[in-house]
């Protein structure tokens, strides 16, 4: 999970060694990018696109490297959002949320309801089970304004 100084500032050198990863350049340039991207959700791609439009000099490969790097240390969560395309997100603590998938734009939205959380739980539980994590991703078409 990436983490803030006292300062309340973002500090991508220590959510590097918190993680155990050897803080490189890719790295640092892939956390940024994630730390202030205005889109939420990135693919690989996105990512590599926007290395090139900074005139960095990454491969896709070490794109698709760092990217599982982080995932597999916490500091991204990867979903698989329409077209069965991976995208990646800060873990930054956020609440629990599910995710909204225009099946026209490709738009990804957040949105966050505690009573599918809630009603998860009751489902889980009447099967034995305790919720430990879940993923839910609706895909839907916008609705056309019919004045």
């Amino acid at each position: 999970m990436v983490t803030k100084r006292d300062d309340g500032i973002a500090d991508p050198h220590q959510d590097l060694r918190n993680s155990g990863l050897k803080i490189t350049l890719p790295r640092l340039k892939v956390l940024d990018i994630f730390r202030n991207s205005e889109q939420r959700h990135l693919a690989a791609e996105d990512v590599y696109r926007i290395l090139i439009t900074e005139h960095s000099e990454f491969g896709l490969a070490t794109v698709y490297r760092v990217l599982a790097q982080f995932e597999q240390t916490g500091l991204l969560k990867k979903s698989q959002l329409g077209n069965n395309k991976a995208v990646y997100e800060l873990n930054d603590g956020e609440e629990h949320h599910g995710h909204l998938v225009s099946t026209s734009t490709g738009e990804v939205r957040e949105f966050y309801d505690l009573g599918i959380e809630e009603r998860l739980k009751v489902i889980v539980r009447e099967l034995g089970y305790e919720l430990t994590d879940y993923d839910i991703t609706a895909y839907g078409t916008p609705l056309v304004d019919k004045r």
